[in-house]
Formats: structure tokens, C-alpha cells, sequence
């Protein structure tokens, strides 16, 4: 699949010139691959290419894939979480994106210690889940005292046509990343950005991208 190895160089190379433009590292701007509902093949592509981080949503693809492809892969878990799944999901990821809601807190922080982000529900949108802004501190607090090693924040912003549009969602969630720092100075990581609008969320301080299409092609 050649395709695949040619748009991970592209957007490679969009990732670092939009970082340098900023005056930015772009080696300190992790790639996330958006596997699921992606083909074995498909992925071992990408893995040929050089690509060693890939994103899940949901557990039992995760474990599928996991027990199928290299050990040296990096997963991580971006998708909403079930309690009942965490105890499959959590010995095989790097990191969850999708921290989300208070029940799922204490199950997390259980056992091994995967570092976490906080999902925000940005727009308010009823369909998504998340956090509320609002509720930063609360999470934060109960994150600590469950033993969760909070790792920074996730949001989804609605969607846009215009992908400038989605700009100060993404200057928001930087702001809450700023606030959770002053909290948790480790928890640094902002995972913002999807194929659409990936360069835009990097200009606005994104260190963690989510890319499906742009890699993969349609699903």
C-alpha cells in the first residue's frame, strides 16, 4: 500500500513546516496514526513507513490489532471507555485520550499507572462526551486522589467547514491546559488536531495530533 507510506511523508512534512513556521519542535509533536476500523494491512504500511503510534477506539479491535502486529508499536486508546473494558485496555496502552467522565476515574487509576488526559466537551455539544470546562478542578482533584497520572487534556471541537473556525476551540483548550498545569505541572500534553485542521492546532500549541484520513485514505 504505497499510498499510505507517501501521505505519512506528507503529513510529515506538513506537521514540520507548520511547526517551525511557529518556532516549534516538531519533534516534540507526536503523530498519532487514527487506526481503527483500519486493515492489518493497512496499518503495517504505515508501520513500514517509520510509524510507531497508533490510536484505538475501541477495545476489542485494540486487542485484535495488539496481538497481531510488532510489540514495538505504541497504542494509544482514544475512544469513549467502558468500566467493564479497562481492565483489556489498560495493560496494552501507552496512554488514554479519553478520560471523560467521573465514573471511569477510579477504575483507571487502579492497578498500572497509564498516564491519562482529560476529555473536554468544548461546545457543549449533548452527543459528545467530556468534561465541561467548569469542571476542571473537580476532575483534577479526584483524578489525584484515585491515583491517576493525569498527563494533560483531549478535546474534539464541533465540527467546522472552515477549519479556521475551530481555532478558538483550540486556544480554549489550551487555556485549560495552562490551568491544569498550574495544578499538575507534568500533565503538559495537548491532544488537539485531526486530519482537517491538525496544522491549526499545532499553531495553537497542540503536542499531540490525531490523523485517520490524511494517512489512511476514507474508511
Amino acid at each position: 500500500m504505497p499510498f499510505v507510506a507517501n501521505n505519512l511523508t506528507l503529513v510529515r512534512e506538513r506537521m514540520e513546516r507548520t511547526a517551525e513556521r511557529m518556532g516549534r519542535d516538531p519533534t516534540a509533536i507526536k503523530l498519532v496514526a487514527v487506526s481503527k476500523q483500519q486493515t492489518i494491512e493497512s496499518i503495517s504500511a504505515a508501520y513500514e513507513a517509520g510509524q510507531r503510534c497508533f490510536g484505538e477506539s475501541r477495545a476489542q479491535e485494540l486487542e485484535r490489532k495488539a496481538a497481531t502486529l510488532p510489540n514495538d508499536i505504541e497504542w494509544h486508546f482514544i475512544g469513549p471507555i467502558q468500566s467493564n473494558k479497562v481492565r483489556n485496555v489498560r495493560p496494552l496502552v501507552k496512554m488514554l485520550h479519553s478520560l471523560d467522565r467521573m465514573s471511569i476515574v477510579t477504575d483507571w487509576g487502579k492497578e498500572r499507572d497509564v498516564p491519562a488526559l482529560l476529555q473536554f466537551r468544548l461546545g457543549g455539544e449533548p452527543t459528545k462526551a467530556g468534561f465541561e470546562p467548569e469542571e476542571l478542578a473537580d476532575a483534577t482533584e479526584l483524578c489525584l486522589a484515585a491515583g491517576v497520572s493525569l498527563a494533560g487534556v483531549m478535546s474534539i471541537p464541533p465540527p467546522a467547514v472552515d477549519p479556521e473556525s475551530v481555532r478558538p476551540w483550540f486556544r480554549m483548550l489550551r487555556e485549560i491546559s495552562e490551568n491544569l498545569a498550574d495544578a499538575v505541572p507534568s500533565a503538559t500534553v495537548i491532544s488537539m488536531g485531526m486530519s482537517h485542521d491538525f496544522e491549526i492546532a499545532i499553531e495553537e500549541g497542540a503536542s499531540a495530533i490525531r490523523v485517520g484520513s490524511a494517512i489512511f485514505g476514507s474508511r
